[in-house]
């Protein structure tokens, strides 16, 4: 059973569904924007923010107060491929950051449908290479939510397959992983889910990825997930990327790339990223789960 604030919040979304509707690529950056400056301004002075260099997208460091100094997040935001800009990331990369006591990496990887695939990838690929010339594979950890989720995996497999080394570990929040979009979620939660639209979806995929979305490097769960980190997974039972969550653990933990999946009552996609009792005790298994990997001897 949901929490009263998770059943009240549920309903103000809700309620914004059909304006949400009606927004354009344009306004939807402006409003995820302005949910990542806000969140930022909740934290407060207890983050201070570094800028990293990269030629062909924003970066910038979270870093806590007081942090442990040996390992690192590199942190993937969610949108659609479509939208987040450094200022949404550094958001929800602070919370991580301050929640985790660890610098966390926020990157604003470029977006469809000004950039298709594989430019969200190859952005991600770089700032995890620039990460690799301080800290070592194992003391990384990948963060990220819906298509963010879905690019941590994606990064993972592109990293196994050219031989640099895997991060320690992958936290993925409500991670879209198949821009086919194949599976029965998609349908059945149609009326319960109160933020994503299939046709939205379906829009995203094909500004991101066209004729590609098949691709594993587009599509994670269509690849052999053999020999990739551990991870964890955390997904509303209401959302439409429902099965991209859970048909995603089940063929991680077939391949013997062990995926610990959270389906929370009644919650909907990215429930983590609100203020809600259950996003609260999710960040907290997100903390525990990286602490696990990255500051206990494997």
């Amino acid at each position: 059973m949901p929490s009263v604030a998770g059943r009240i919040m549920k309903g103000q979304i809700k309620l914004l569904k059909p304006i949400l509707k009606r927004l354009d690529i344009k306004a939807q950056r402006k409003l995820q924007d302005a949910l990542g400056e806000l969140k930022a301004k909740v934290i407060g002075d207890q983050i201070h923010y570094e800028n990293e260099f990269f030629a062909d997208f924003d970066a910038s460091w979270a870093i806590p107060e007081n942090y442990l100094h040996d390992s690192v997040i590199l942190y993937l935001h969610g949108g659609g491929y479509t939208a987040g800009s450094i200022d949404y990331a550094k958001g929800f990369g602070g919370v991580l950051a301050k929640n985790a006591s660890l610098k966390t990496l926020c990157i604003s990887y470029r977006l469809a449908p000004e950039y298709e695939y594989p430019c969200a990838l190859d952005d991600a690929l770089a700032a995890y290479k620039r990460i690799l010339k301080k800290y070592s594979a194992d003391k990384i950890a990948l963060v990220g939510e819906s298509a963010g989720g879905g690019l941590c995996y994606a990064l993972a497999l592109k990293l196994r397959d050219t031989g640099i080394p895997l991060p320690a570990c992958i936290s993925a929040i409500s991670p879209w992983t198949d821009l086919t979009m194949s599976s029965p979620s998609y349908i059945t939660n149609k009326e319960d889910d109160p933020v994503l639209f299939k046709d939205d979806l379906e829009y995203f995929a094909q500004v991101y990825a066209g004729q590609n979305k098949s691709d594993i490097y587009v599509s994670p769960l269509l690849a052999n997930l053999k020999g990739l980190p551990p991870s964890q997974i955390h997904v509303g039972s209401q959302e439409i990327l429902l099965d991209d969550s859970v048909k995603m653990a089940d063929k991680l933990n077939d391949a013997g790339s062990p995926c610990a999946v959270t389906i929370k009552d009644g919650m909907w996609h990215v429930y983590v990223l609100y203020g809600i009792p259950e996003a609260k005790e999710a960040l907290q298994d997100i903390v525990d789960f990286l602490h696990q990997h990255l500051l206990e001897k494997r």
